[in-house]
């Protein structure tokens, strides 16, 4: 028995060194501009591409193993892409959480800027005091609504304002005025090298501040981002652990849609779009997370974009209008504006279409058995068994930890992960929670 666990865990430490290995020898990345091309050098079929830009119309661009090899339209155009902003937003939380200016995205809103929450609506016991920028930034805060914060979706153009401004105002400390240059430009423009100057003013400071103007190519950069996990070209942007965590673990889709009956909101609270009162315009369907649109299933069984494999995740604002859409396991980023409304499916059939490939099902559940156990120095080991006591080629695992059991994120320094264990130190008086998920080599991930 110990002969077969070294070979398990030596064969697990290989698969780990080789997978890491391989993604960084594949890497591209684009310098001061994008390096070029054809659709045909990496693997893509240009009559199909040339579909997809007659059916989706406006301005795009499509990347394809980090070389840009297809665009339409004036893809430098800067312009507004609504909804589509929400995933840099929690980039920015993601940061003020790695740089030590939120202890988590845990923290309260409340505790952090946004001090009229704490006040707000005594009649429902000040429940607004517990809206986290977690609920925020999954459109779980109940704010405007008379629902506790975590008890329902309500994807609310008000509290996306109150989630900007507490962030950016109160957490990054800057001004409408000077945020371009405080905080987008040191911390994401200058490191991915953006070539169109994207700004948080799409129409200035006195006209929806917060808004996103950004070009298809550098939205493209941004999508790349995340496909390398939050790695530039050897320099780390975001930690690789939330990195995956803002595209692998959406709202449960459990979670019930709010009732939409009214609630109070801060004085003089703003919007970033939507003027309806209360604001309730549409429902996760398993498929919403951190300002991301997965593909998720919703409760009927179906997959929001049927085309396309489940990893693929997207930004997307004005009903598809403006988006940005990852493609994992093609090593492709699409970006578009002013196109075709609703038309994401479509647009993933036609790019599968043009690789010449069919999407794939994700891995199976990790089994049988998930124990936990402490050992000495306030350390607990987590310790799982795989089908036949190991990963599949190619597959790795997703640790995921937290102190809630519907908010639970991958652990740091946990990915990729091979070994059939995890060890972490623990408070004596903690109460954590764990998960193990497996995942593909593309991070495909096994469903809940």
């Amino acid at each position: 028995m110990r002969a077969w666990k070294l070979r398990v865990r030596a064969a697990a430490l290989a698969l780990a060194v080789a997978f890491v290995t391989a993604r960084l020898q594949a890497a591209v990345f684009p310098q001061a501009a994008w390096e070029i091309r054809t659709p045909e050098q990496v693997g893509l079929r240009t009559a199909s591409l040339d579909g997809l830009r007659s059916y989706l119309g406006g301005r795009g661009a499509v990347v394809r193993n980090g070389y840009l090899v297809y665009t339409w339209g004036n893809v430098h155009e800067r312009e507004d892409v609504a909804s589509a902003a929400k995933p840099l937003y929690t980039f920015f939380l993601f940061k003020a959480v790695e740089q030590g200016l939120l202890w988590s995205p845990g923290a309260r809103a409340g505790r952090a800027g946004a001090t009229c929450l704490l006040t707000l609506n005594p009649s429902l016991k000040h429940k607004d005091s517990g809206i986290t920028f977690r609920h925020m930034a999954n459109q779980m805060s109940g704010y405007g609504v008379r629902e506790a914060p975590g008890q329902v979706f309500d994807y609310n153009d008000w509290q996306s304002a109150l989630f900007w401004d507490t962030l950016f105002l109160d957490v990054w400390d800057t001004s409408y005025a000077a945020v371009d240059a405080a905080v987008l430009g040191p911390q994401l423009s200058s490191k991915l090298r953006f070539q169109d100057a994207p700004t948080l003013m799409a129409f200035g400071t006195d006209d929806r501040p917060g808004r996103l103007a950004i070009s298809p190519l550098d939205f493209c950069r941004f999508g790349l981002l995340y496909l390398r996990h939050g790695d530039w070209n050897g320099v780390r942007v975001l930690s690789e652990e939330l990195a995956l965590t803002a595209v692998t673990r959406p709202v449960p889709r459990e979670m019930p849609r709010t009732e939409a009956i009214e609630a109070d909101m801060c004085p003089d609270q703003r919007s970033l779009g939507s003027t309806v009162v209360p604001d309730d315009q549409i429902h996760h369907d398993g498929g919403y997370a951190w300002g991301w649109w997965v593909n998720g299933r919703a409760l009927d069984g179906w997959r929001r974009w049927p085309h396309g494999e489940s990893n693929v995740y997207a930004a997307l604002g004005h009903d598809e209008r403006r988006g940005l859409a990852v493609l994992p396991c093609l090593d492709l980023v699409v970006s578009w504006n002013d196109g075709r409304a609703d038309g994401m499916d479509e647009i993933l059939r036609r790019l599968y279409e043009a690789a010449g490939r069919v999407p794939v099902d994700p891995p199976r559940d990790v089994g049988p058995a998930l124990r936990l156990r402490k050992i000495t120095g306030g350390t607990v080991r987590l310790e799982w068994s795989g089908d036949d006591g190991a990963p599949r080629f190619g597959e790795h695992y997703h640790v995921l930890r937290g102190t809630d059991p519907l908010g639970l994120d991958l652990a740091p320094g946990s990915h990729p992960g091979t070994a059939l264990e995890f060890t972490e130190p623990v408070a004596e008086d903690a109460l954590v929670f764990y998960r193990v998920v497996a995942a593909s080599r593309c991070e495909q991930v096994s469903e809940d």
